[in-house]
């Protein structure tokens, strides 16, 4: 039992790490994260998921860029349920150890030392991980929460991508999305349709009553001025987008104010919601 709960817990702050920095913070400059929260936020990572992170960020823009169409790295609609679900970390690879498609989507990202001796060795981090749970927990202990969080953090995020284009309502006019029961599952992420309709928002909540995780962590940091929102008014777009050519939606940003990082892509009807968008843009102020 106490394998396993560690599991959990690891598994939910790799949520909430992966969501708000890598997600958020990196991959949509929908926040801006202080240095100690941000330096804080790389070792979790580090040490939580053996991501690196640029190679992360590669591959959610490109998502982004190609969503639900020929280039989408893990489009449930091209691929299948399943081979999202269960396959996504090998979806994921595929790209990530991809070096073009990493120096065209996150050329914003540059490595730094700290990149090079620690963060680029996922491994090393998870190895450290449960090493420290080894030393004080015993090896059963260490065995159970390893299964535990590889299954939960990697099933999690195979849902995102899977579920979150799959089954669920769709209030706003693109592919993706809203599963409250999955967002509260794994930091806000489970509200996909939100997210694609207003990406460069660090609320992924548009009403009272949708729980984001992820966003009343940002906001306790915002409130302790140990982070920046980007956006407090957003205007999720409801119509169909027209979208350029790559290289005008998410290929990186460039140094300076980023510009907006993603394009929605509307490629079906709208699903029914219980509510139906305006034709124009709707207006929510993030409480």
């Amino acid at each position: 039992m106490t394998g396993a709960l560690v599991g959990i817990f690891l598994s939910e702050v790799g949520f909430l790490v992966t969501s708000v920095y890598m997600h958020r913070a990196l991959a949509h400059r929908a926040v801006r994260l202080s240095g100690p929260v941000t330096a804080i936020c790389r070792i979790l990572v580090w040490m939580l998921t053996g991501i690196c992170p640029r190679e992360w960020v590669a591959v959610h823009r490109k998502h982004h860029a190609f969503s639900d169409r020929d280039g989408d790295p893990h489009s449930p609609v091209l691929l299948g349920y399943w081979r999202v679900q269960w396959g996504n970390p090998v979806l994921y690879r595929r790209v990530a150890t991809d070096d073009a498609v990493v120096a065209r989507y996150a050329r914003d990202l540059q490595p730094d030392r700290f990149d090079r001796l620690f963060f680029d060795r996922g491994w090393l981090g998870l190895v450290l991980t449960f090493g420290i749970i080894f030393a004080f927990a015993g090896w059963q202990v260490m065995v159970v929460a390893a299964a535990v969080h590889s299954f939960v953090y990697l099933a999690g995020s195979g849902a995102i991508n899977a579920i979150g284009h799959h089954w669920g309502r769709r209030p706003y006019d693109n592919l993706a999305t809203n599963n409250r029961w999955l967002a509260l599952l794994v930091a806000g992420e489970g509200l996909h349709n939100n997210h694609h309709a207003a990406p460069t928002s660090a609320s992924f909540s548009f009403q009272r009553d949708q729980i984001d995780p992820g966003w009343l962590l940002i906001s306790l940091l915002a409130h302790t001025h140990l982070a920046t929102v980007r956006h407090r008014e957003i205007r999720p777009r409801t119509s169909p987008g027209v979208p350029g050519p790559p290289d005008a939606e998410t290929t990186g940003v460039p140094p300076g104010e980023p510009s907006e990082p993603a394009v929605v892509q509307t490629l079906g009807p709208l699903a029914a919601s219980g509510s139906s968008p305006s034709n124009r843009s709707s207006e929510h102020r993030l409480p």
